[in-house]
């Protein structure tokens, strides 16, 4: 149960990561530097967009985590 609840809340905040996060992060990043070539503006886009999904997505497998293991009982003692 834990895992299933670790695996939902990181597909929900790496969603919200997604759609208000990541865009306007990887925007300003961008503008602070000056290019010489319209790919090196899209790749330093592309790669903080994904680094912010991805540190989205670990920390809402952490915060799954921790949300599931309290959720779950602890195991009974043997009697």
């Amino acid at each position: 149960m834990r895992y299933v609840v670790a695996m939902a809340v990181a597909i929900v905040i790496t969603f919200l990561v997604t759609v208000f996060i990541s865009q306007p992060l990887a925007n300003f990043v961008v503008d602070r530097f000056t290019f010489e070539s319209p790919d090196e503006v899209a790749d330093l886009h592309a790669a903080v967009y994904m680094a912010s999904n991805l540190v989205g997505l670990l920390i809402g497998w952490g915060v799954g985590w921790i949300v599931g293991g309290r959720l779950v009982s602890p195991p009974a003692p043997p009697a």
